[in-house]
């Protein structure tokens, strides 16, 4: 259920989460809410994946060879960026239509 890299994912977790965040940020500055709401969703994805990375990692490691979490930190904030311009690039070419929650006029 808290995949990141799942639809529901996003539809009941990281899309609330990121408009909460962009209407904390709209409340101080009211043209901040889509960035905001932007920032908010990159943020939820990334600490997302890198639990899903930590994780996955205690797995399927054996214990034997010390964890590096500056690499595993890297790596989640990579992936995270990487899909959540994926996402605003959809939104951007017209594919996912957001406009009943932002309206641009």
């Amino acid at each position: 259920m808290l995949s990141p890299l799942s639809w529901w994912n996003d539809l009941f977790f990281n899309l609330p989460i990121a408009y909460g965040f962009g209407y904390l940020c709209g409340l101080w500055q009211p043209e901040w809410i889509l960035g905001g709401t932007l920032v908010g969703y990159w943020l939820s994805n990334l600490v997302g994946i890198v639990m899903m990375q930590f994780g996955a990692t205690d797995v399927v490691e054996t214990g034997e060879k010390p964890r590096n979490i500056k690499r595993d930190l890297l790596i989640g904030l990579a992936s995270s960026t990487a899909y959540t311009l994926v996402i605003v690039g959809l939104v951007q070419f017209h594919i996912v239509d957001i406009s009943a929650i932002f309206p641009i006029s």
